[in-house]
């Protein structure tokens, strides 16, 4: 088996090309991506890291050779917080819960979670008020957090929007420090954001065991997720499911599944007050339509929103075995690393790659690029098991505030990526709300 690394950066002589790469991870993939092609390696602190930006190389790692890697440090430091829910599982365990929780995404529930979705989204169109300027990020994020626990739970936590939106914000800035060396032992440091982030810790758990105790007080099968976590037996013993572990599951799509779609919804918004043209085209499809059902072009400005800001802009495993990629050994407990976000504006791929074309999205010029050269939900195995729910989610938020209200910039108001675990925009997303005539 070859051994050779790939080219890539010159490393500092103390911790490698971490500083680059915390600093502007963005920035730094690029630069990797345009100077050493579709693998480079670099090293993070002691970390060792080889990022692949391929189509191919993307399907070596997430499909192909997907069982010699596991989710990467991040993940499993997330363990802390999220405890052994679907994301942060492996191998058999990772499977049984991904059937257990499966049939909650199918398609005849869709339909009813659809029907959810629109009312709380016009709710949300309707608090709006004329000439009114909106952080749109804010309200993406308390609109998609009352969704899902609407449609996967059947809980009010609207009420609750504002500080558990708060807590998901908190956790989501700490994320990335649990890649540091050392960051198992963060939450003994008695400093503000290490307080936040275990205040927001405990926030979100009360929030979580009082939904999942009410429910077992009441015990009434609403149909949803939590009822069919509630009432799962083990195959073999027969036993339920303890507080804990529904709690755990709870969580990671309590999480999962507002945060991604309210990204690339705030994104959508921001592209569309940046393209008016766009914007009239989403407007008279809407118009026309009167429903909710057929909305083509509305789902290619989604389509598009989603490649050019991914929300999962980047996708990290880790070797558990020597593993040959592109003819070069990624050694045991490395970690190989795909960004979505480069890997969509690749110019073989996408011509014009940082323009905002939704006319792209054409079947015929679909099936002109190969598989894996957009994956904003991941591939494999574990792609992303909300996929369908979240496509249906963002077009009807789209649908829904574009009937009554189209956004304008804020003039002066600087909007920069903010590369956290999602691609959200630093600092909120402020935009004018302007009542449609």
């Amino acid at each position: 088996m070859p051994v050779d690394r790939p080219p890539g950066p010159r490393p500092f002589p103390v911790g490698g090309s971490f500083g680059e790469f915390r600093r502007d991870p963005l920035a730094f993939l690029s630069s990797c991506a345009a100077t050493f092609g579709d693998i480079c390696y670099f090293r993070a602190g002691h970390q060792h890291m080889y990022f692949v930006r391929s189509p191919e190389l993307v399907n070596e790692v997430l499909v192909n050779k997907n069982s010699s890697f596991i989710k990467s440090r991040i993940l499993q430091r997330s363990k802390a917080l999220l405890g052994e829910g679907l994301l942060t599982n492996e191998g058999a365990p990772h499977l049984r819960q991904r059937r257990l929780v499966q049939p909650a995404f199918h398609r005849d529930r869709l339909v009813r979670y659809g029907e959810q979705m629109a009312a709380i989204a016009e709710k949300t169109a309707g608090r709006f008020q004329d000439n009114e300027i909106v952080d749109i990020d804010r309200e993406m994020m308390r609109l998609t957090l009352s969704i899902v626990g609407q449609t996967l739970f059947s809980a009010n936590v609207e009420d609750d929007a504002a500080t558990v939106g708060e807590a998901m914000t908190a956790l989501i800035e700490m994320m990335p420090l649990l890649m540091l060396p050392g960051s198992q032992y963060f939450q003994y440091i008695p400093l503000p954001k290490f307080r936040r982030f275990q205040d927001a810790g405990a926030l979100l758990d009360r929030t979580i065991y009082r939904i999942i105790s009410e429910r077992r007080a009441s015990g009434v099968d609403n149909g949803d997720l939590l009822s069919m976590l509630l009432l799962a037996r083990d195959e073999e013993d027969k036993t339920g499911m303890t507080d804990k572990q529904v709690r755990d599951e709870a969580l990671t799509l309590f999480i999962a599944g507002h945060e991604t779609t309210a990204v690339a919804a705030t994104w959508a918004w921001h592209l569309l007050a940046q393209h008016p043209e766009v914007e009239a085209r989403v407007h008279a499809e809407i118009d026309a339509a009167g429903g909710y059902a057929k909305l083509p072009y509305t789902t290619a400005v989604l389509s598009e929103t989603m490649r050019l800001f991914p929300p999962a802009w980047a996708i990290g495993r880790m070797a558990n075995e020597d593993v040959e990629l592109a003819g070069y050994t990624v050694p045991k407990g490395s970690i190989v690393l795909i960004s979505p976000y480069i890997l969509h504006r690749d110019e073989r791929w996408w011509p014009e790659p940082n323009e905002f074309r939704p006319e792209r999205w054409d079947a015929a010029l679909e099936n002109t690029r190969p598989k894996h050269a957009y994956m904003p939900f991941g591939a494999g195995p574990r792609l992303c098991i909300g996929e369908r729910f979240a496509w249906m989610e963002g077009s009807i938020i789209l649908a829904a505030l574009a009937r009554q209200w189209r956004f304008e910039s804020v003039p002066g108001e600087a909007v920069e990526l903010a590369p956290l675990i999602t691609l959200r925009p630093r600092g909120g997303l402020r935009l004018r709300a302007i009542r449609r005539r």
